[in-house]
């Protein structure tokens, strides 16, 4: 089935231009850099041969100062001693005068790939620039993964460097580094670089010797206590987290408690109670991810749910400062789980 170019992913792009099916214009832009830096850097690596780029490829870093028309007469250059020329636009988002770029989309050179990377935002789609980009080139918008996208992430880019992961450690890695794709990236490539001769799977053992991330004290163990009330390990997280808090700061602890029981909030209040009903209300891919919401909601009732919810927001806003009074932030912590399991 085809796709309109607003659909293509990442990889079909990068397809494309690996079967040299060039575009005059991309335009690439949202709040998650990896992919615009990616499919950018791809173009200036792959199109023209390396004795072509020296006087092919131009590369122009915006600032406030920099003029459109600049731009424009760049992209509007013949190539020299090559078939094509690549104009690439760093950090667009700071110019001033971002649509005066539609004269030249209008009537782009048939020589020349335009290559602009609109980073921390989007480009207004109301406004003639898009849709002239979309008549003669790539309009491709990089949004932020949610959580339960990161695993995918993950072992998509592992695949395609023949290594494998497993759930857990995948998990670790969501928990310790976020939706961060730029870093995941780099992580990953420093955990496959760390791999013993002969080995093609990443451990939970080679991430806490090579990222500093505890297999046994960290936010994934601590959900994972807190899911069936195993009150023993859930103390001794905390306790660990107390005496680590650089290793492991509370905002982060508060932010995963509160997704894990927003979750479970959802599921009850599901209009279909069916697995993929649940799945659908959450928004989640893998049954797997699932499994720990239906696990919880055996221990925790709806009422109580809500409770707690209620209590972690309290215990957010006294961890920034409001009616904290002399209570350390390992206090908090361990008040709220206290409170969460009994």
């Amino acid at each position: 089935m085809a796709k309109q170019n607003a659909a293509l992913s990442p990889h079909d792009i990068v397809r494309q231009i690996h079967d040299k099916q060039y575009k005059p214009v991309y335009l690439l832009m949202g709040e998650e850099s990896y992919y615009i830096d990616r499919i950018s850097d791809y173009i200036a690596d792959t199109v023209l041969a390396e004795e072509e780029r020296d006087f092919n490829q131009q590369i122009i870093y915006c600032t406030r100062e920099t003029q459109v028309g600049d731009i424009i007469n760049a992209a509007r250059r013949y190539p020299m001693m090559a078939e094509r020329q690549i104009v690439i636009v760093k950090e667009a988002q700071n110019l001033l005068k971002f649509d005066e770029l539609t004269a030249y989309v209008q009537k782009p050179m048939p020589t020349t790939i335009l290559v602009i990377c609109y980073k921390n935002g989007s480009v207004d789609r109301r406004k003639k620039l898009v849709p002239a980009i979309e008549q003669v080139g790539i309009v491709f918008e990089s949004k932020r993964l949610k959580e339960g996208l990161l695993p995918g992430f993950i072992n998509d880019y592992l695949s395609r460097r023949q290594v494998t992961i497993d759930q857990r450690s995948a998990l670790m890695l969501v928990e310790a580094i976020g939706a961060d794709l730029s870093r995941m990236a780099g992580e990953l490539d420093k955990l496959i670089l760390c791999l013993p001769v002969g080995f093609k799977q990443i451990t939970a053992e080679l991430i806490e010797k090579n990222i500093g991330i505890s297999k046994e004290f960290n936010n994934w163990e601590l959900r994972n206590a807190i899911m069936v009330k195993d009150v023993m390990k859930a103390n001794q997280i905390i306790h660990y987290f107390e005496e680590n808090p650089k290793a492991n700061p509370p905002v982060m602890t508060i932010s995963m408690l509160f997704n894990f029981f927003s979750s479970i909030m959802l599921a009850y209040y599901a209009p279909d109670k069916s697995p993929r009903g649940m799945m659908e209300q959450l928004d989640m891919r893998n049954e797997w991810q699932l499994k720990d919401v239906t696990t919880a909601m055996r221990h925790y009732t709806a009422t109580k749910t809500m409770l707690i919810i209620g209590k972690i927001r309290e215990t957010d806003a006294r961890l920034k400062g409001i009616e904290k009074g002399n209570a350390t932030d390992g206090d908090l912590l361990r008040e709220l789980v206290y409170f969460i399991l009994h």
